[in-house]
């Protein structure tokens, strides 16, 4: 048994240096594959004349003589490998889609018909494997000059000629280096390169740079109306990602890409602008304005003039509010009644009483508390009414007295006219009017005589407009029975 170990060493010892016409030529002792390439692995060898070549064949194993493993048996290999030599003198193996794992010492070994004809040749070939790789810069900035270089484990013999593909396109640079000048965000694409018609792996540039396109969005959008929920969005373009503010005028009100306003208010509409930063700067968005809509509010009515007016003079009575869109309609009503007595801004008010407006637009409608207009008669009249009854029949004295009223800007002429009463009369019109604390020569030498039917009318007869001059400001109207 040793005699023939002995004798197999001696065998494969005499193949390295081709004693006995035994040997083994390996073309290429080393070959540096590039994953994914195809590999030949070339080689001829020679045995006695005499003997016949049985089986000839590749295998990873060193030494282990008949009972090293075929490549063309291995599960690993089946389908990429391919023995083109023959059982003569060509020994050549081809191997394709070669793999990281493929790495390894490949040695040929032949078996002849002859009981000691087993020969493997020494040394081998080594078989190394790399991957095309794509090397950019850890950090680019926007405006930077930029060089991706395509790289390999080793070095490639002969200078080939690299191709640089960008999103899949390629480009005209022709070595293992692409130049990129003052690189922006549109160059942050997808790059790999090629050689011997294999191509590396992609990568993406990634280009940093501050905030740009900053912009607001709304939602809903359309009309926003008072009570429901607004939610602004702030959106830009940045690497790395920014940080968001908000602002309203010139008050900070808010963080984050959102910014929600729950149950909006008219104190709420203005413009909102969203500030974008990184560390590579910042920018601020288009301001975006919010006007919200709502109805009516802080209903009032103003009189002018104010205060108590003589009568047949105009009182104006304007309604205000406060509303978006502004008030379409206003509806005036008297107190008391129910339905409308005016519409319009403004209002003149014929008599007097207590008076409301309602302002209404399409998003609802306000009324505002009444107001009252008051008024004093040109000639304001007391009277004093004594009602005495006897004898079957009543008498009713009424006492009239007329207030004389001051106009201003009057004339002498208009103060003539004004008759006076008793210029021993008392300042105070009250006593004057008061039968009990005046005789009956007083008030009748104040009073002038009116005679009236029974069918003529109280209040005509008390009016100054309708009466004759000549009955002065005061009269006494007896009715007899």
């Amino acid at each position: 048994m040793s005699l023939t170990v002995s004798l197999l060493v001696l065998l494969f010892i005499s193949g390295v240096v081709a004693q006995d016409g035994w040997g083994v030529d390996y073309k290429d002792k080393s070959i540096c594959a590039l994953k994914g390439s195809t590999v030949t692995m070339r080689c001829t060898y020679t045995y006695p004349s005499g003997q016949f070549v049985q089986k000839a064949f590749w295998t990873k194993q060193w030494g282990r003589g008949s009972e090293s493993a075929d490549l063309l048996d291995d599960p690993d290999y089946r389908g990429r490998v391919q023995y083109l030599g023959d059982k003569q003198h060509d020994c050549t193996l081809r191997l394709r889609n070669v793999r990281e794992t493929d790495q390894s010492i490949y040695y040929f070994r032949f078996l002849t018909d002859q009981s000691q004809g087993n020969y493997e040749g020494a040394g081998g070939v080594n078989l190394s494997v790399t991957d095309l790789q794509v090397e950019v810069p850890e950090r680019v900035i926007e405006g930077d000059e930029v060089t991706l270089t395509c790289k390999t484990s080793f070095s490639l013999s002969d200078r080939p000629t690299f191709t640089w593909y960008r999103n899949g396109h390629p480009l005209s640079s022709s070595t293992d280096q692409l130049h990129l000048q003052l690189v922006s965000r549109e160059d942050a694409d997808r790059y790999r390169c090629a050689v011997l018609g294999l191509r590396s792996p992609e990568v993406t540039l990634n280009v940093r740079y501050g905030p740009k396109s900053v912009s607001v969005s709304i939602s809903p959008s359309g009309e926003i109306v008072e009570g429901r929920s607004v939610t602004l969005t702030c959106s830009s373009d940045a690497n790395p990602p920014v940080e968001y503010n908000w602002i309203k005028g010139t008050s900070s009100v808010g963080k984050g890409e959102t910014y929600t306003m729950m149950e909006i208010s008219s104190v709420d509409s203005g413009e909102y602008k969203c500030r974008s930063s990184n560390e590579h700067g910042e920018k601020l968005s288009e301001a975006l304005t919010l006007n919200v809509l709502y109805p009516p509010k802080s209903v009032s009515v103003s009189i002018s003039p104010s205060g108590e007016t003589a009568e047949g003079s105009s009182v104006n009575l304007t309604c205000s509010s406060d509303a978006n869109p502004p008030v379409q309609n206003y509806t005036w009503f008297k107190e008391g009644g129910s339905s409308p007595v005016g519409s319009g801004h403004s209002y003149r008010a014929p008599q007097r009483g207590s008076y409301y407006c309602e302002a209404q637009n399409e998003h609802g409608s306000q009324k505002s508390a009444a107001v009252t207009v008051k008024g004093v008669w040109n000639s304001a009249l007391y009277a004093v009414i004594g009602v005495t009854a006897g004898c079957g029949c009543l008498s009713i004295i009424i006492a009239v007295f007329c207030v004389r009223r001051k106009r201003r800007g009057s004339s002498a002429d208009d103060k003539n006219q004004t008759q006076n009463v008793d210029p021993n009369a008392k300042d105070d019109t009250n006593t004057a009017l008061d039968p009990v604390s005046r005789t009956s020569d007083d008030v009748y030498n104040t009073l002038a005589t009116v005679h009236s039917s029974p069918s003529d009318d109280l209040y005509s007869a008390l009016d100054p407009q309708s009466r004759s001059p000549e009955y002065g400001t005061l009269a006494t109207v007896r009715n007899k029975h």
